[in-house]
């Protein structure tokens, strides 16, 4: 690629990013690029937005991202695109200021028009970061620019009102709908009752509705949202209630009216109430779907009921539902957990094949998580290779957590456990996370390789996660009897900090 008169290769226009970015932006960069190996032509282009991020200072106002931008010569020269202007978004959407600034900026570049969802972008962003007067600031400014303010849009503001615990700015902004240019209809009724089931407001939703009802006519998606926020409050037999209202206003409860009952009744372990009520659905002409057994299958093997849960295999198939990829997802994590690991190999080699259902990344999931609780790391392995060589999924994090997690319980720290890093960094671009960090520190530290673990610590730091008190504790404990003295006054600064 050409950037600044230079040709840059794949690899130097990323060093070029890590050294001209500060650390906030080089991070937001490495959320949006794929690894390397992954990039397709197109990255040529990309090269516009690592030049505006090096032309945009963390902890800018907005106005100082815009000036910053429209007072620079070379950013005149840009050819803005949507993709370019919605990759600007999604790495600024931890950060509304420079989010802000540099849309303003691109909404004043001459002859580009932004998408009607970059404006929704936008709005959502505001509300994620608290900014709520912003945020309507922003939505006035919309209507006063002629700019389309749709449903979704209202959507967006709803929900992070909601979810900022001010409901009542949510129902005030359906009370405005008007001021918008949008109908207050059963859709629009549904979506503020949506958002309010959905942020634990139900008994003030079912208020608004029947205020609404007499000149807002309701449909059956407006009794599944009740159904759904009764049994999130907990509240089983007022979502039977609402079945039977619904019945009364003319409409079918559906198979999402009882699957939600159902897993509700799951949650609650209360499995008599599960089976009367499929016997109910059978009744009604309802006929309960794969989502239906998953929920119930998975329920009973996280209770290790193993024996029924298998049961629920041979009902699904007295009535007829097709088995999906969850379903036998779910299937196979049970005859694991149940120690039928032969059974759970024939359900993904001859079952899944046979119905012509593909597997997933989580199938394979199940089946590597599954031999490693029983500690067969050969078995384990040979999965990941198939799993690889298959055509419709390949590993993530989750993969590898457990047999990260056998290396240290069979010991095999010294080979497995750096051949499996490596793997997951270098052949399959992978990050760890928190949670495989916290592993690996303790894990080590267990494995009398602490100056292993320090250099892990060291790199989660570098990597801006913050491991837990716990781990650091973990971790201080075994230098100090290594006599790492330098090391432990670090991790006891950094300790002291995160007090």
């Amino acid at each position: 690629m050409i950037f600044n008169g230079q040709t840059l290769t794949k690899r130097s226009f990323y060093h070029f990013v890590s050294s001209v970015l500060p650390v906030f932006y080089q991070i937001a960069v490495s959320n949006y690029f794929k690894p390397f190996s992954t990039l397709h032509a197109g990255l040529e282009a990309d090269s516009d937005l690592a030049f505006l991020f090096a032309k945009i200072s963390p902890g800018s106002s907005e106005d100082e991202v815009f000036l910053s931008l429209q007072s620079n010569p070379a950013c005149e020269t840009i050819r803005l695109t949507h993709k370019l202007v919605g990759n600007l978004l999604h790495c600024f959407k931890d950060d509304w200021k420079s989010a802000l600034g540099a849309f303003r900026w691109a909404e004043s570049h001459p002859g580009y028009t932004p998408l009607p969802e970059f404006y929704d972008e936008v709005v959502d962003i505001l509300g994620k970061m608290k900014k709520m007067d912003r945020m309507c600031t922003f939505l006035d400014e919309m209507c006063h620019n002629q700019q389309t303010v749709t449903l979704s849009t209202i959507a967006k503001v709803m929900r992070r009102f909601a979810g900022a615990g001010k409901w009542k700015e949510a129902v005030r902004i359906f009370d405005e709908l008007g001021k918008y240019g949008i109908e207050k209809n059963t859709e629009s009724m549904n979506l503020l009752l949506d958002t309010l089931c959905k942020s634990n407001r139900t008994l003030q939703a079912r208020e608004i509705f029947l205020e609404l009802k007499s000149h807002i006519p309701p449909n059956p998606n407006t009794f599944n949202i009740f159904i759904h926020g009764w049994c999130k409050a907990n509240s089983v037999d007022e979502a039977l209630w609402t079945i039977q209202e619904m019945k009364g206003y003319g409409f079918h409860p559906c198979v999402i009216s009882y699957s939600t009952i159902i897993r509700s009744y799951c949650n609650q372990s209360n499995f008599p109430k599960v089976y009367e009520l499929l016997d109910e659905m059978n009744a009604e002409g309802c006929e309960p779907n794969a989502v239906t057994f998953t929920t119930i299958i998975s329920s009973l093997t996280k209770l290790e009921r193993f024996e029924e849960a298998l049961e629920v295999r041979e009902r699904m198939r007295s009535v007829g539902c097709k088995p999906d990829t969850l379903f036998y997802n779910a299937l196979i994590y049970t005859l694991g957990r149940s120690g039928k690991l032969k059974e759970a190999v024939r359900v993904l080699k001859v079952e899944m094949l046979t119905h012509g259902v593909k597997p997933n990344t989580s199938t394979y999931n199940s089946l590597i998580a599954m031999f490693c609780h029983h500690r067969q790391e050969a078995d384990a392995l040979e999965c990941l290779r198939e799993m690889e060589s298959s055509p419709n999924c390949e590993p993530d994090a989750q993969t590898y957590y457990p047999l990260l997690k056998l290396c240290f319980i069979n010991g095999k720290t010294d080979d497995l456990l750096p051949e499996l890093m490596d793997e997951m960094v270098n052949r399959h671009h992978l990050s760890l996370d928190l949670s495989a960090y916290s592993l690996l520190i303790h894990g080590l530290c267990r494995s009398n390789k602490c100056e292993w673990a320090y250099r892990v610590f060291e790199e989660m730091i570098a990597k801006e996660i913050t491991p837990r008190y716990q781990t650091c504790k973990v971790l201080l404990e075994e230098i100090k009897q290594k006599n790492m003295f330098d090391v432990a006054d670090r991790v006891e600064e950094f300790m002291k900090k995160m007090k």
